[in-house]
């Protein structure tokens, strides 16, 4: 604690050394004169008067800003009545930069609006009397004389929690959804007699995004409720194919709570806006003296934004040593909130009758994205830079440098209690703009280029929306993302890219280097430490490290989790040497030209004590939280054998041309491509299968599919005599198990015992030649993959297994009785072969 006093003593002091030649103006709570006018015994009483005293200064070439104006805050809460704006008439130069700096520790730019007068509740029977002792009941706030509405409470330091049907770790799953009628179908999971509220929200996990959606109306029934929502949320949410709700009797289906409700006040920390009495309920946690905290609603979506324009940015103006908290986001209160991907929320969505755009032929949705507010906001910024500052308690994004900034740089702060991204760089998808165009402007000035994230510890954030990301860079360039640590990511760490193509665009020369990313995926999966998207001509991502993905409860794929995630499009960049400890990752349909050099385990070991946050910023690291409670996290054991992805469409619902199309924009090769009959099937890696799977769903919801990754029988020649090392072949065959679990059962128990009880089989298996003999299961359907040496006839070498060994006819023999045919197979056919 000592060295973290000195380091921050060291800071500040070096600074006002700095700052001494030049004009210096000061901002403080208390002032013993009437008349206030920026000097240290006489402070204005907020930045805005600061700012204008600056800008005026300029304006008349006073000589106090020849070298430079510091304004300096003092300790203390300062509520603006609204956005501060830092304007180009603002700017420093080089020689005369704005600095805008903390004096202590505790200078604070709130959003927000203090909530007083709190009392126990009495006499209100909505409440159940056992609970309502422990609740206090509070005037709602206003400002400008109206009343607010707000969807965050901050008591003290801690956040509240919205009034929840369920909490983080207990969500439980939707039934179904019915796509005609828009509509969710939710278990009656409610201890007392359901009653729908005004007000009520729903709250659903959708693969790597999450939706809040506005309940309408809803149809009660003793097992099960129907939710009906407004609108635009319910057409959205219904019509966007990606992400969509998770139907999956494998892994479950979405989770979901519902939200905003006096009747789901139940546990402590809890609060609920009673908008139409104008009144907060808070059921108060025991350690808490509700009249000695502070309890903040916020009311500002942004604090402070720094925006110049194309011809004349705000440029030289230096923030140091400031906290800003309590902002709010207030749009989901009003159309909801239904999220594509990073957070970016759905304008409108829907998928197309028949793919195709002029960037790419096989893309078959359309999406307009809206952006999240930001506590900070930076627009047209040139060599400004914010340091040593303090992001917490915020509803929405931390700091967004959001178009046109040149050689900004944000280096050694804070982000902590963050609802959604910690950082966002430069555009991603405009609102006029469909979301999967390459970005090419022709003005360049517009672009996020040659910023400097450096050096910030980053935590805890994606609190309300658990599809944001820890640092998320849209169509930047030339940004270098160094030496950050991230942990405690609802989803994924640092996602650099926008627009799903390989076509080459505004991006290029980013670099991603010596971050710490650990502790991610808490709720959210298809997700990695670091993720790219589209073409990026000269990117490196190197010398990360990444570790840490937690078991999320909610995983639409459990296993979909990565390391390292280089997603569609991505292309013409170097990722090397970044550590972690096992090869678990991605590269989904990539452009060309990526290249992997010595990464995972092989990564040299010195990457891990050189990531993360500097020595010089090393004071930050004592504000890192501890590990939570009961938090595990992912062990990798690889499935290094092939998988077999199978849909079966017998009503013939889909030409034999898109479904090649399908999977050819999946990644799948010609040559991954087997049929017969009515059935299609992919060999493939565990990854890609699961992806496969997942994107089907997406599609075509309508037609059957099955995965096979069960392996419950595996044979290699390991048990065979001199074994050596052959060029291979290989025959696909399935069939089914007759419908008996009985049956089932004792055929799958042979096949444990087999080695022991019936080794006769595996030297059948060793005189034909063969190399694997793998079956696989899904329901009572069996996959065979046998490989053999290259240019053998399979037929003729298969007799080999029961030449001179009686015991293997009389295992065929039992075996063929618990088999027979799949749908489509002759009366007397049981296995048959899929043919390229």
């Amino acid at each position: 604690m000592k060295q973290t006093i000195l380091i921050w003593v060291f800071i500040f002091f070096s600074l006002a050394a700095f700052s001494a030649q030049g004009g210096e103006i000061y901002v403080g709570k208390q002032s013993n004169k009437e008349k206030r006018d920026g000097t240290r015994g006489a402070p204005f009483s907020c930045l805005e008067d600061a700012l204008r005293e600056a800008r005026e200064w300029r304006r008349l070439n006073d000589p106090r800003m020849h070298h430079g104006i510091t304004i300096w805050i003092q300790d203390g809460q300062y509520v603006p009545s609204q956005t501060i704006f830092i304007r180009p008439e603002d700017s420093g130069t080089v020689q005369s930069p704005t600095w805008i700096k903390s004096v202590g520790r505790e200078a604070i730019l709130s959003g927000g609006v203090t909530i007083e007068g709190w009392q126990p509740v009495k006499n209100d029977k909505r409440l159940d009397p056992a609970i309502a002792k422990y609740v206090m009941v509070a005037n709602a706030p206003q400002v400008g004389g109206k009343y607010l509405s707000f969807r965050q409470l901050w008591v003290g330091s801690r956040k509240a929690i919205r009034a929840e049907s369920h909490d983080d770790a207990h969500l439980p799953r939707i039934i179904n959804w019915d796509f005609k009628k828009q509509a969710a179908i939710i278990p009656n999971v409610f201890p007392e007699k359901f009653h729908y509220k005004a007000g009520m929200e729903f709250f659903i996990h959708q693969w790597w995004a999450i939706a809040q959606l506005r309940i309408r109306e809803t149809i009660v029934t003793k097992d099960s409720i129907t939710l009906f929502f407004h609108e635009p949320e319910g057409k959205i949410q219904n019509e966007h194919p990606w992400p969509k709700p998770w139907l999956s009797k494998e892994h479950g289906n979405s989770a979901f709570r519902l939200v905003n409700a006096l009747e789901f006040l139940d546990q402590p920390g809890e609060w609920f806006l009673d908008e139409e009495n104008h009144k907060v309920y808070y059921y108060k946690r025991p350690d808490e003296n509700v009249d000695q905290l502070d309890v903040v609603a916020p009311y500002l979506e942004t604090i402070l934004t720094m925006q110049g324009t194309l011809e004349t940015p705000v440029s030289h103006v230096y923030i140091e040593g400031l906290k800003f908290q309590h902002s709010a986001w207030l749009r989901p209160h009003y159309y909801g909130h239904v999220a594509l991907q990073a957070g970016m929320y759905f304008l409108d969505a829907y998928k197309l009758a028949k793919p195709g755009t002029v960037d790419k032929a096989g893309l078959e949705n359309q999406a307009w994205l809206g952006r999240p507010q930001a506590a900070v906001l930076l627009r047209h910024t040139a060599f400004t830079k914010i340091s040593a500052c303090r992001f917490a308690h915020l509803a929405a994004t931390g700091i967004d440098y959001r178009a046109g900034n040149l050689k900004d740089s944000l280096n050694g702060n804070l982000f902590q209690d963050i609802g959604g991204s910690g950082i966002l760089l430069g555009q991603f998808s405009d609102e006029q703009m469909e979301a999967h165009l390459p970005f090419q402007p022709n003005n360049e000035r517009i672009l996020t280029d040659g910023v400097v994230v450096s050096n910030n510890l980053i935590q805890d954030i994606g609190n309300e929306d658990w599809g944001t990301v820890g640092i998320g860079a849209g169509f930047v360039r030339n940004v270098a993302i160094t030496n950050n640590e991230l942990l405690d990511l609802p989803y994924t760490g640092i996602s650099l890219g926008w627009g799903w193509t390989p076509t080459v665009n505004a991006m290029r020369n980013n670099r991603v280097l010596k971050n710490k990313i650990t502790r991610y995926g808490k709720y959210m999966y298809d997700v990695a430490g670091i993720y790219t998207l589209s073409a990026q001509p000269g990117t490196k991502i190197q010398e990360n490290y990444i570790d840490s993905i937690y078991v999320s409860p909610y995983a639409h794929i459990p296993e979909h989790w990565f390391y390292l995630y280089t997603d569609e499009g991505s292309a013409y960049m170097n990722v090397s040497n970044n550590w972690f400890p096992s090869n678990k990752i991605l590269k989904n349909a990539n452009g060309p030209s990526v290249e992997w050099i010595k990464n995972g385990p092989d990564a040299d070991v010195w990457v891990k004590d050189e990531a993360g946050i500097g020595l010089r910023y090393t004071y930050l690291l004592s504000e890192k939280r501890s590990i939570p409670k009961n938090a595990s996290f992912n062990a990798y054991i690889p499935f290094t054998k092939p998988v077999f992805f199978q849909i079966y469409d017998p009503q013939h619902k889909l030409t034999t041309q898109a479904i090649k199309g399908f999977l050819a924009k999946e990644g799948v090769g010609a040559e991954q491509i087997y049929r017969w009959n009515d059935y299609t099937l992919v060999m493939t890696s565990d990854e890609i299968g699961k992806k496969l799977a997942s994107a089907w769903i997406a599609h075509y919801p309508e037609v059957e599919y099955k995965l096979f990754t069960d392996l419950f029988y595996d044979f290699d020649r390991s048990r065979c005599a001199g074994k050596k090392e052959i060029d291979t072949d290989f025959v696909l065959l399935t069939a089914q198990l007759i419908d008996d679990k009985k049956e089932q059962e004792a055929y799958y128990n042979a096949h444990k015992t087999q080695f022991k009880e019936w080794p006769e089989v595996a030297a059948g298996f060793c005189n034909a030649g063969f190399d694997e003999v793998l079956v696989y299961r899904n329901g009572r359907q069996l996959m065979l993959y046998i490989s053999f040496p290259k240019g053998q006839d399979f037929k003729t070498i298969d007799l080999l297994t029961t030449k001179d060994n009686p015991r293997v006819v009389e295992w065929n023999k039992l075996m063929s009785f618990y088999q027979e045919g799949i749908p489509g197979t002759q009366k007397n056919e049981k296995w048959i072969f899929y043919k390229q």
